[in-house]
C-alpha cells in the first residue's frame, strides 16, 4: 500500500490525495482526501478569512463532502486524473469563495482494488490573475480569442452574440444553446440568443418564459451549489440535479434534456444571465469547462458593457414616469423622418393627445395623484400603438408618429383612445391627428395635428366648466 501522506509531505504547494471508488458501469463511488500536505491541511484548519470550509478539522480518508459542498466538476476532474490518468489543469472562481483556484489533477498510482488515486495540488489567488488565465492549449486560447474580436468589431452586438453562440454550441456539440438575460430587479428572464442543432426536435426557450419561470432560473445559483458551473453529462448527474433541485429537473427532464452544461455571466460579480448547452459530448466535458470559464469572463464583461450602455439609451430615450419615449428621442425621429425624400414613398400619421385636467388632479389630490394620471393616460395609449410610437413631447402632452398611417387610420385610432379613455373613468384627451403623403413633410402633419388638438381642447374646457 502507498504511503502518500509521505510522499505529498515532500511538495511545497497544497497538495492533497483523492482515492476514486471505482463502481460498475464505470461509475464512480465515494470520493475521499486520502492525506494531505502541511499546507493544504493549513488552509482547512487555519483558513484565510472567507475561505473557510465546512469543517476546520481535517480528519485523514474522509470524504470531500466533509470539507466542501459537492461538486460535480471537483469530481469529474478526480475520476479522470485517478481512473483514466489524465492530467488536468484548470483555473477557477467558484462562487462559495472569494478566490481563485489554479489547480492541477495528476494520477497517482497503483491502483489498490478498485480505488484509483490522484494529486489535487492547487494555488490560491485572491485576485484573478491575468497570467495564469490565459495558461491554455492554443486551440482553446484561438476559440477564445475570436469570440473577442467578433464582440470587439461589432456595432450590432445581438445580431453578434447569435454568432458567438452557434460557436459555443459547435464547441460544446450540444441540441440547443443559449444565453438567457436574467433581471433580478424586473423578475424576470429573456432570451438574448440561441442556437439549435438541425433536426432538432426541442422547443426555443421563449416557449418556456412563463411567469413562474424567473423562479426555477433564480434557483440555479443553489444548484451550482458554489461552484463556477454545473456539467451534468449522465443519468448519474441528473440524480444530483434531481435531489438539489426536483422541480428543475421534472422541467428538464419533460423538455427532452438528457445533459446539460450552466455557466453563469457576470460582470463585476453581478449575475446577468446564464448560458446553456443542452445534450452536449460529454466526452468534450474538459475542454468544454476549460473553454467556457474563461470565454464566459470575456462574455460577462461585454455583456455588462453592453447593458450599461443599453441602459444609458433606455435612460436618454424615455420617459422614466410613464415609459414611453421621450421628446428628445421623438425630435430626433421627426429629424430623421425630414430627410426622407417623396420618392422614398413613405407616408406618416401624427396624433397629438393633451392630458385633459392634469392641473385640476395636481391641485386637489396632489402630485402622486397626477402621476398615477400621468401613467394611465401612456396605459391607454399603448393600447392602440406600439411604445416606441408614443412619446411624452411635454408635461401633459403626449405625441404618436407612425409610419405607413392613411387619414383614415388616424381618425379610428383618435375614436380609439377616445374609447379606451373613458372606460378609465378619469383619463381625458384632447386629440387632433393628420397624415402627410411625404415623410419629410412631416413638420406639417406635426402643425396640423397641434392646431387640431387645441381645438378640441378648447370644445372640452367650454362645456366643462369645472377645469376652467
Amino acid at each position: 500500500m502507498t504511503d502518500y501522506q509521505k510522499i505529498v509531505e515532500h511538495i511545497g504547494a497544497m497538495t492533497c490525495v483523492v482515492s476514486v471508488e471505482r463502481l460498475e458501469n464505470g461509475r464512480a463511488g465515494k470520493f475521499r482526501i486520502v492525506a494531505g500536505n502541511e499546507a493544504y491541511v493549513s488552509s482547512i484548519e487555519h483558513p484565510a478569512p472567507g475561505a473557510e470550509m465546512l469543517t476546520d478539522k481535517f480528519v485523514p480518508n474522509s470524504e470531500y463532502t466533509n470539507y466542501l459542498t459537492r461538486d460535480l466538476n471537483f469530481e469529474d476532474y478526480c475520476y479522470r486524473a485517478a481512473v483514466e490518468k489524465k492530467c488536468l489543469h484548470s483555473y477557477a472562481h467558484p462562487d462559495r469563495l472569494p478566490l481563485w483556484f489554479n489547480m492541477s489533477f495528476i494520477p497517482a498510482g497503483p491502483d489498490e482494488g478498485n480505488l484509483s488515486f490522484c494529486y489535487y495540488i492547487m494555488e490560491i489567488n485572491f485576485k484573478a490573475s491575468s497570467e495564469r488565465m490565459s495558461n491554455i492549449s492554443g486551440e482553446i486560447a484561438s476559440s477564445v480569442l475570436e469570440t473577442s474580436i467578433k464582440l470587439r468589431g461589432t456595432s450590432d452586438f445581438r445580431e453578434t452574440m447569435k454568432d458567438v453562440i452557434h460557436d459555443i454550441r459547435d464547441l460544446c456539440d450540444a441540441e440547443h444553446c443559449c444565453i438567457l438575460l436574467f433581471d433580478d430587479v424586473k423578475r424576470d428572464c429573456s432570451v438574448l440568443c440561441e442556437s439549435f442543432a438541425e433536426g432538432s426536435k426541442l422547443l426555443p426557450m421563449e416557449t418556456y418564459l412563463d411567469e413562474s419561470f424567473f423562479e426555477i432560473a433564480a434557483s440555479w445559483e443553489a444548484t451550482i451549489a458554489g461552484s463556477n458551473c454545473l456539467i451534468v453529462k449522465n443519468e448519474s448527474d441528473m440524480e444530483v440535479v434531481k435531489e438539489r433541485n426536483p422541480v428543475w429537473h421534472e422541467s428538464l427532464t419533460a423538455a427532452g434534456a438528457k445533459s446539460i452544461i450552466l455557466f453563469p455571466l457576470k460582470s463585476s460579480d453581478r449575475l446577468l444571465a446564464y448560458i446553456w448547452a443542452i445534450n452536449f459530448n460529454a466526452e468534450k466535458a474538459v475542454e468544454i469547462k476549460e473553454t467556457l470559464e474563461l470565454a464566459t469572463f470575456i462574455l460577462g464583461s461585454e455583456l455588462g458593457n453592453y447593458l450599461l450602455v443599453d441602459r444609458l439609451r433606455v435612460l436618454s430615450s424615455r420617459d422614466m414616469l410613464t415609459g414611453v419615449m421621450n421628446r428628445n428621442e421623438m425630435n430626433n425621429f421627426v429629424d430623421s423622418l425630414r430627410e426622407k425624400k417623396p420618392e422614398d414613398g413613405i407616408s406618416v400619421g401624427v396624433i397629438f393627445a393633451d392630458l385633459n385636467g392634469l392641473k385640476e388632479v395636481n391641485d386637489r389630490e396632489g402630485h402622486e395623484a397626477g402621476d398615477r394620471l400621468l401613467k394611465d393616460a401612456a396605459d391607454v395609449l399603448r393600447k392602440s400603438f406600439n411604445e416606441e410610437d408614443i412619446y411624452r413631447a411635454g408635461g401633459d402632452e403626449f405625441s404618436v408618429i407612425v409610419c405607413g398611417m392613411d387619414e383614415e387610420a388616424v381618425k379610428n385610432k383618435i375614436a380609439e383612445i377616445r374609447k379606451n379613455a373613458e372606460k378609465t373613468g378619469w383619463v381625458s384627451f384632447a386629440l387632433g391627428g393628420s397624415t402627410v403623403g411625404d415623410a419629410g413633410d412631416v413638420r406639417t402633419a406635426l402643425r396640423q395635428a397641434d392646431e387640431r388638438m387645441y381645438e378640441d381642447k378648447r370644445i372640452f374646457y367650454e362645456t366643462h366648466q369645472k377645469y376652467r
